[in-house]
């Protein structure tokens, strides 16, 4: 009998633990219904003026560029030392369910939201969410703002790193001749064929083998409005017909990659999909040489400065 009672025990405790799993994607109402239990921790990525002139009742505020790396590799990582501090000082641990909140503007904006939810869940914490549509969308739906700083008890959270999401330069490298694995790259596909570059890649181009699938293909035309779940398993299919084993998204510094491993890992649902956080401008500075496709020639290169084209 004590047996069979922990057995339902456990069993009621897994559906308790999938019951309060919080969905990724968040509609204002859903937030504004969900804003005021003491789990939920809205992390607003916004510039420290954006968010002192007003924002979501309760939010806490963590500029965008706190998650990020140093000027020449953005998309590094910052120190581990320095992002536990950073989710310790939001009052985040396991128990937490983190919102994040973005302005809304535009598609790339989105980028930053789906960044720092990746950079959360790499850190071990899982009840996650975005505010689709971000703060634009908040107000947008006439929901309430102030200007009121919060506050929150700092946690003893320490991280137990997902190293499942996470691809390396030279995990990378290993796997772009492997059939079973996907390369995908998110910028726009003027950056794919070479014609532009970032400041932060030394070469224009993408990296051999690579798809294209522009971040931008996931929003409602024209906003930072996410479709939805089934629009959503139509473009992955339409766009990424190939059965793979895993998927590496990456982008110039693992911005616009966010928003592809947050649409195909966290609302179409793929396994095993992996994010080159350091991207492009870690790739293209290896004094390695590693395999690039869509390379213009010197003289292309050349000529596409004088036009202004390339950065």
């Amino acid at each position: 009998m004590k047996t069979l009672l922990s057995i339902a025990s456990a069993i009621a405790a897994v559906a308790i633990s999938a019951a309060s799993q919080a969905a990724p994607l968040l509609t204002p109402a859903e937030l504004n219904s969900v804003r005021s239990d003491a789990t939920v921790r809205i992390i607003d990525i916004r510039p420290a003026d954006a968010y002192g002139s007003s924002h979501i009742p309760g939010a806490l505020n963590a500029p965008y560029g706190s998650w990020r790396g140093p000027a020449n590799n953005p998309g590094q990582l910052p120190p581990l030392d320095k992002l536990t501090a950073l989710v310790q000082s939001l009052g985040l641990d396991e128990g937490s369910h983190a919102v994040v909140v973005s302005s809304g503007a535009n598609s790339t904006d989105f980028g930053a939201s789906a960044r720092v939810y990746w950079t959360l869940k790499y850190l071990g914490l899982t009840n996650l969410s975005i505010l689709n549509g971000g703060v634009k969308a908040w107000a947008d739906a006439d929901l309430p703002q102030n200007s009121s700083v919060a506050t929150v008890a700092t946690s003893q959270y320490k991280p137990v790193l997902n190293e499942s999401i996470i691809a390396t330069t030279e995990q990378v490298k290993a796997q772009v001749d492997n059939p079973k694995t996907l390369l995908v790259d998110a910028r726009p596909a003027n950056f794919f064929r070479g014609e532009t570059k970032a400041p932060t890649a030394s070469v224009p181009g993408t990296i051999q083998n690579a798809v294209n699938l522009e971040n931008d293909k996931w929003f409602k035309p024209g906003t930072s409005i996410f479709v939805s779940t089934e629009e959503a398993k139509q473009i992955a299919a339409r766009e990424l017909n190939k059965p793979v084993d895993e998927t590496i998204s990456f982008c110039n510094t693992g911005h616009w990659a966010a928003t592809d491993w947050f649409a195909l890992s966290e609302i179409v649902g793929q396994e095993n999909v992996k994010l080159y956080p350091a991207s492009l401008a870690e790739w293209t500075q290896s004094p390695a040489g590693l395999p690039m496709d869509n390379v213009p020639g010197r003289g292309q290169q050349l000529l596409n400065r004088l036009k202004g084209l390339v950065g």
